[in-house]
């Protein structure tokens, strides 16, 4: 996962996780505008969430902020 998508998926659990709570659910849609501008970081967040981990659709934004943080 390139370094600004890290950087962005670090931002918003962050931002998830102090207005919403240790609890709160993210799915890589969470971290893109509603329209497709960037299709092919889109494509990377998504390989990285459903191929390489097996994630479910939502997962709580503290494992995946641990998960990016770890380099995993």
């Amino acid at each position: 996962m390139r370094q600004t998508l890290r950087e962005k998926v670090i931002n918003v659990c962050d931002k998830k996780l102090q207005t919403k709570g240790d609890t709160v659910g993210v799915s890589f849609y969470a971290f893109f505008a509603n329209k497709n501008d960037d299709p092919e970081l889109l494509m990377e967040a998504a390989t990285w969430w459903i191929q390489t981990h097996k994630l479910d659709h939502f997962e709580k934004a503290s494992k995946i902020r641990a998960m990016v943080v770890a380099g995993l």
